[in-house]
């Protein structure tokens, strides 16, 4: 039977069924990540009161909660899943993110309205995290239970595309419309048009969604009276399901997201960040890379049918944890030649007294560092130079390496001293700070260290290829994901049980990574350091996923549990 139904081409109604869920979802993650992609606009324009650094923390913390609470609207929506249905469910899911997103399009600023606007916006971000959560779980689900025994894995991995199918529209109507109206007018009021021409798109899903008929299995045992009347209870009260549940988290989702952010956001930040590449030309080569990756995820989704979920998709884990830093130094080469050469002629070397040293993460820019170690990386990290720290050690004669309770930056031979502003009059440590930065500045730009990425130097098909390979990682493991979590749970709990662990793997695990990410490389130094977060948690994923996940492929996903 499973090779008639791979053998057959999809009926109208499957087809129908694929369109309207992955249509659906495309719709609420291009909501999503419109926040993400202007939320420096929205910074300036609902946390004016605040300085710059304050005010695009506070905007991206309201980005983060949509994360956050995306595991509770797993359990909400969940729940109402497997008890009323998952067609009705995910109408309610994709109504509220999407008018969420249609009402931040009309939201007055701050200057109109005043705290109420920060406020009321928070609110919209909460609203759209928890649909969030219960959108993708509706979606993979109704395309599972309505694909043929044998083509699950290419059927839902239409769902799969969506995410990147999202961000790539996000994107496209972001430089669009930034293109046509001019960086101060999209600033000003332009910035607001992605977010009102979203209704479009939602009457589109809502009316084709209303057309579909509610699932053959959940028909199933509706008809035969066997719903659940506790799902959440059911789901993870007993050990029997719990443990699936975290096998689910641990050997599958964690990994998966943090690939997943890596190849798409982080690759993002850290090209317009680290690199300095032009962010217009970065998020250019970002989409070609998306849109020569986005096939690939239903030749995963359809190869995982033959060959099965696990192989493939530990596959994707092992080979992001073995292969991102030479891939991320490839970016480098690639995209910024000069910065990689000027590592290589001049390293950039931090020597200090580590007890002086304070944690360098300040996404408030609100932290006033003090200490003459503290200083000097704070000038580094503020100059996106990639540098390492090295014990001093004080001569006894006085030679280059200074005083005792002062820092020095090293870049080639050029030796500079850092001062302290410890016991110091407010006036002279300012001037002191700023002759330090503009000394450290000098020797940067004798050093060859390049201000921005240079343009005519910028390899454009060789960064593509490369994001191009993160993103087929990213298929790799997303591609079978979704045919994966609905084989591992019974019909009456399914949409319960696979969406919690699903959102906590991406809204936490990988939501977090690019924030968690940032962390590391403030505090060490090195523009690298921040892969060992995803390396890291895709490793363990690889190594829990290979002992301990059995494969689904061949699971009758109709018979009773």
């Amino acid at each position: 039977m499973a090779d008639a139904a791979a053998a057959r081409a999809m009926t109208r109604e499957e087809r129908k069924v694929v369109f309207a869920s992955s249509l659906g979802t495309v719709f609420e993650w291009y909501d999503f990540y419109l926040y993400g992609s202007l939320a420096a606009i929205i910074a300036r324009q609902f946390f004016s009161p605040l300085d710059a650094g304050a005010a695009f923390f506070f905007a991206m913390l309201a980005f983060a909660a949509g994360f956050i609470v995306r595991p509770f609207g797993a359990l909400v929506f969940g729940r109402l899943g497997d008890m009323i249905g998952r067609k009705y469910t995910f109408l309610v899911t994709i109504l509220i993110m999407g008018l969420s997103t249609f009402i931040v399009g009309v939201l007055p600023s701050y200057s109109s309205i005043g705290v109420a606007a920060p406020v009321i916006l928070i609110g919209l971000r909460l609203l759209q995290g928890l649909a969030m959560g219960g959108e993708y779980g509706g979606a993979a689900i109704y395309v599972a239970e309505y694909a043929p025994h044998g083509r699950r894995g290419a059927y839902t991995a239409w769902i799969q595309t969506t995410a990147t199918l999202g961000l790539f529209m996000s994107l496209l109507m972001i430089l669009g419309t930034r293109t046509l109206l001019g960086d101060d007018a999209f600033a000003d009021w332009g910035w607001r048009i992605p977010f009102l021409v979203s209704i479009v798109l939602l009457v589109v899903s809502v009316w084709i969604r209303l057309s579909l008929d509610e699932s053959p299995a959940f028909r199933r045992i509706k008809a035969q009276g066997r719903t659940s009347l506790a799902p959440v209870s059911e789901s993870f009260g007993r050990w029997k399901n719990l443990r699936v549940v975290l096998l689910a988290l641990v050997g599958l989702t964690a990994g998966q997201a943090v690939v997943w952010y890596t190849g798409q956001f982080y690759a993002l930040f850290f090209l317009t960040q680290q690199l300095k590449v032009d962010p217009t030309t970065a998020q250019l080569m970002l989409a070609a890379a998306l849109l020569i990756g986005a096939p690939f995820f239903i030749v995963f989704g359809t190869l995982s049918d033959r060959v099965g979920r696990k192989p493939i998709i530990m596959l994707g884990c092992v080979l992001a944890a073995a292969t991102y830093f030479p891939a991320f130094q490839a970016l480098a080469w690639a995209a910024n030649p000069a910065l990689t050469e000027a590592q290589a002629r001049s390293r950039v070397v931090v020597l200090a007294d580590p007890a002086e040293c304070s944690f360098q993460f300040n996404p408030m820019g609100t932290a006033r560092y003090a200490s003459a170690c503290d200083l000097a990386k704070q000038t580094l990290a503020a100059l996106s130079v990639s540098y390492d720290t090295e014990l001093l050690v004080l001569p006894r004669a006085p030679g280059p390496s200074g005083p005792p309770g002062h820092a020095l930056i090293r870049i080639g031979t050029t030796e500079i001293v850092s001062p302290s502003a410890l016991g110091v009059p407010a006036d002279e440590a300012r001037r002191s700070a700023v002759a330090f930065r503009q000394a450290v500045g000098r020797a940067l730009a004798d050093g060859g260290y390049p201000a921005g990425a240079d343009l005519e130097r910028v390899k454009p098909l060789v960064v593509v290829a490369i994001l191009s390979y993160l993103m087929v990682l990213v298929t790799m493991v997303y591609g079978p994901l979704a045919a994966m979590l609905v084989e591992m749970f019974p019909t009456r709990i399914r949409y319960t049980s696979m969406s919690l662990p699903y959102h906590i793997g991406n809204g936490w695990f990988g939501g977090l990574l690019p924030a968690l990410s940032f962390a590391i490389v403030a505090q060490t130094g090195n523009m690298y350091s921040g892969l060992w977060y995803p390396l890291v948690i895709a490793a363990a994923t690889a190594v829990v996923g290979v002992l301990l996940l059995r494969e689904t492929k061949d699971v009758d996903i109709y018979a009773d549990d």
